[in-house]
């Protein structure tokens, strides 16, 4: 099966982290009241970003769409670490559902 996640140089020193639907997780996704789509997998970015890399908050852009995700950032250090933090959520059923547990519970909104 193919990685959903792809990191790519758009311009020489831009980077953008992309994941295209569907992933392997989708079914659940829906099965705790969400949409597997471009804005659910932003919630999920902001999300870690917020509780695991603070750092990284103010060096990537996002601008997702229905069927995609998709973050910006200048270096390809950060788009590698959220990437890092995001890959595992994208395969991983009791994870994803674990992280949507735990922001509904800290009052984190999705836009999905």
């Amino acid at each position: 099966m193919h990685h959903p996640l792809r990191l790519v140089e758009t311009k020489p020193g831009s980077y953008a982290l992309l994941l295209s639907a569907p992933t392997a997780v989708d079914g659940d996704i829906k099965e705790v009241g969400h949409e597997p789509n471009g804005y659910f997998w932003e919630g999920v970015a902001r999300y870690l970003v917020q509780t695991e890399a603070p750092a990284l908050a103010d060096r990537i852009f996002y601008d997702p769409e229905g069927s995609m995700f998709c973050a910006y950032a200048e270096g390809r250090d950060v788009l590698e670490a959220l990437a890092a933090l995001m890959r595992p959520l994208t395969t991983d059923a009791v994870r994803v559902r674990r992280l949507v547990t735990d922001a509904d519970a800290a009052g984190f909104q999705f836009d999905d």
